[in-house]
């Protein structure tokens, strides 16, 4: 009987340790997976504490700021600042991903950038969305582009 109880122990402690292990994974893959939106401005306006997270930025790419090389890309993203109307805060972006950037990433596009921000001012990301706004437009004198007509 005491060998039974045994066997029941350890096939016991054995599952534990395995769920424990799971539960480990998941935690670690969800934190290293986990990362902060900011604004042009907020990004600089949190200063060393932006250099020790994973962060999203959002913003328009610059015109003519497009520096591709293979699946390497520098480019300059802009926004407008709320503070200062009529101003825009610049954000240098460094991608250096295993895929060239999207199609869809051009001048004047807006793009989203995932990575982290270097001491050296630079936004050095991994991933990056664009959206060409122009593509999903409305095509002039469709009906969709046309004024409301009422009211």
């Amino acid at each position: 009987m005491a060998s039974d109880n045994r066997k029941f122990v350890r096939f016991g402690v054995a599952i534990g340790v395995i769920l424990i292990s799971l539960g480990f994974l998941a935690y670690t893959a969800v934190q290293e997976d986990k990362s902060y939106y900011v604004t042009i401005n907020e990004i600089h306006k949190l200063g060393d504490n932006a250099q020790s997270k994973r962060l999203r930025v959002g913003g328009n790419v610059q015109p003519g700021s497009i520096r591709q090389v293979g699946t390497h890309a520098d480019f300059v993203l802009t926004e407008q600042d709320p503070a200062t109307p009529g101003q825009t805060q610049t954000l240098r972006v460094s991608y250096k991903g295993s895929e060239p950037p999207p199609d869809t990433f051009k001048d004047n596009s807006q793009a989203l950038v995932l990575g982290e921000y270097g001491k050296d001012g630079v936004f050095h990301a991994s991933e990056i969305q664009a959206k060409c706004a122009s593509k999903y437009a409305p095509q002039p004198g469709t009906a969709s582009a046309q004024p409301a007509k009422g009211y």
